[in-house]
Order: structure tokens, then sequence, then C-alpha cells
């Protein structure tokens, strides 16, 4: 396909969804800037009898990237030269306020046989809605356009990171994991009544909930994958859990072997920063053959247990069977396991820190600016 020049001061009637956009090239598309009016040097004339794109179809859709095919009647079809497409985000009242904001709602591409590809992670967001129509137009030799009136408006949603875009991540998480140190229990801080609803309603069992939407906002985990999250992480002078928490004065600590072992898949989920130094990676604990397990085998990067960067589980050196557990220093490591843990498995106490609150991660929104942790793909 060919990539059409950048495109200056060129405008079209008003289009169906409002929006102003900043010039930027991409590989076959440019954008151009609207204001809803015509421009003063008239560089696109009064509606001709160009077709309207009609039965508007959105494929392959990913993250970053969509294919879309229409039909047209025949008539002068051959005196396209350029297609308009109006790209805009869909008003979500929980949407991404960290997000990009201007999405460009005017890209220009040289008529090309359909279906066409449209890509940029400047405009396209992951696990976002869009509204996109389409006009077709014909430049004359002067440099003006003819073009057509709007087609019908689309609606469609952009998917999750794949597994190549999680690769990405994995990969710059591990340029900061830093060296291992080892523990032996997880745990998970909560409030007394936290427990105490395990203990009287829930058989004396902790119980999955799915997860909420902290982290990169592409993640396939959030909102979808089941787990209980848990901690791992040590202090350095004493090797053991720290005593302050964000979510809560009491902690159920569990021996490691009970949760992680040669029977678990570990897989990576998400590396993330909140605008401050520290980053966080998740990981995903599911015993083999579970429910968890077969929807991270479809979606996430599974981990040797034995050998990476962030949580291992290995034979200790003594021979007697026993596995030796470490973790990452530089990284906060949240561990999902996706089955139900029994309180009868560990032990539930009251720490003797504080309750931090301004270092909860719930639903907390990953810093988009970040050269640590974010991927040339949408945030």
């Amino acid at each position: 396909m060919e990539v059409p020049g950048l495109a200056h001061n060129i405008t079209s009637p008003l289009s169906p969804c409002e929006g102003m956009i900043k010039d930027l090239s991409l590989d076959a598309i440019q954008l151009c800037e609207r204001d809803g009016s015509k421009s003063q040097d008239g560089s696109i004339s009064e509606m001709e009898e160009l077709p309207v794109p009609q039965n508007i179809k959105i494929s392959n859709i990913t993250c970053d990237s969509f294919k879309i095919c229409w039909d047209m009647e025949p008539r002068n079809k051959e005196r396209i030269t350029h297609y308009f497409i109006d790209l805009n985000k869909k008003e979500n009242k929980n949407s991404n306020k960290f997000k990009h904001k201007d999405v460009p709602t005017k890209l220009v591409a040289k008529a090309v046989p359909l279906p066409m590809t449209v890509r940029g992670h400047w405009f396209l967001s992951p696990r976002t809605e869009y509204t996109v129509a389409v006009q077709t137009a014909s430049k004359q030799t002067d440099g003006d356009y003819t073009i057509s009136e709007w087609s019908e408006i689309i609606e469609f949603c952009t998917a999750d990171y794949s597994t190549v875009h999680l690769n990405q991540l994995l990969e710059k998480a591990e340029v900061i994991a830093g060296r291992m140190l080892r523990f032996s229990v997880f745990y998970r801080n909560q409030n007394k009544e936290y427990f105490d609803h395990a203990r009287e309603a829930q058989e004396n069992r902790m119980l999955q909930s799915v997860k909420d939407n902290s982290g990169s906002h592409g993640s396939p985990i959030s909102g979808k994958l089941e787990g209980i999250f848990f901690s791992c992480n040590t202090e350095f002078n004493t090797g053991k859990p720290p005593q302050d928490s964000p979510y809560g004065r009491h902690r159920f600590e569990v021996r490691a072997d009970t949760l992680f072992n040669p029977d678990t898949n570990l897989y990576f989920g998400d590396f993330y920063c909140m605008y401050t130094a520290y980053h966080y990676v998740i990981l995903v604990l599911a015993p083999k053959g579970s429910t968890g397990d077969e929807f991270c085998k479809q979606r996430l990067p599974a981990l040797d247990i034995t050998n990476n960067r962030f949580l291992t589980c290995k034979k200790g050196e003594e021979g007697d069977g026993s596995l030796v557990f470490h973790h990452a220093q530089d990284v906060i490591l949240e561990v999902i396991y996706t089955e139900p843990v029994d309180l009868a498995l560990g032990s539930v106490a009251e720490i003797s820190g504080h309750q931090l609150m301004s270092m909860s991660t719930v639903n907390a929104k990953k810093d988009p600016s970040c050269k640590t942790c974010n991927i040339s793909v949408g945030r």
C-alpha cells in the first residue's frame, strides 16, 4: 500500500462523530485536521455522486488494529482515490481517565483493495469501544476532493493484549527484577470481618473473586480471571514478610509449598507502576488441569517454575525432597492463586504494623508515561 503524504488543512462536511485530531503519519494512513466545516480554500468540493460505503464489517480486531471492509454501488466507483475513516472513542462514564483523551477522528487512506488494515497505537487502545464511519473521496487534479455522504456508524471494541504483547512486558519486567531472595510463606492481608465471613459463610474457605482493573489496560486477566491475591515479598534485613500492609491488619499465612509445587503451573500476568518508583509484577499460580490453568494457557506466557526471574520453586540440596522458594527483590509480586484456600491450611494473626492505604493497588491505573513498564501498543 502506498504511503500518502501528510495532509494539511483538509476538511470535510460534518462527520457523524465529532472531534479534532493532530497530524500523524502512519504506515498507510494519514490523519488530517477537521473542524466540521469547509476549509477557506475550498479544498473539498460539494458532494457528488460517489458511492456511499454500506454494510461495513470490522474483523481481525487486536488491541491496536482492525480490518475494515464494506460494499459499494458500482456507480462512479472507478473515480474513488481515497477513503475517509471517521474513528472515535465511544463515550463511557467508566473510561480510563488516564488514557488518550483526544482520539483522532479522521483517517485518510489511499483507495486500496478491501479489507484494509487500520493500525496505530497512538489512537487505538486495548479493551476500548469505538465508533467508525466511512466516506469515499475523489481527489481532483487541482487538489480538491469530491466526497460521498457518510456511511452508517458502526461500533466495535478492541481486544486485550496478545501473548506477543505480554512477552514484551515480560522482557521489560525481567530487566529490573533484581536478585532472588529466599522465602517460605505466602500471605494475604484483610480485615477481621473478611476472615470471619470465610469461617461462617464459606465453610472456612477463602473463595476466588474476579480480578479488578488494576494494572495494564490491555491485561487479559482483568475482569475475567478468578483467583485470590497473595503476597510473598520479604524484608531484606529480616527475610520475613513486612509488618505493614495496605489491605488490613489481619494476615493469613500458608506454607509456600501448599500453593506452589511441581503440580502447579506459573504464568506471567502483568507489569505496571502507579506513578511511583515501585513496580509490580502480577503472577498466576494455577494447579495443573484446573479451570484457572486452562484459562491462563490460552492467554498468558507460561514460566518455568525452577528457572525464571520472579518466583521459583526448586528441590533443596539436602536430598530429602523439600522445596526451596525464591522471589525477585526489586519488584513487588502480586500472586493470584486460582483455587479456593481452606483457612485450616495456614494461620490467621494480627500484624503489629500499620495499614498503609496509599500502597493499595485496588483498581490502580497504570502510568502510561513510564518507559520502564510500557510497550508500544495501547496502554
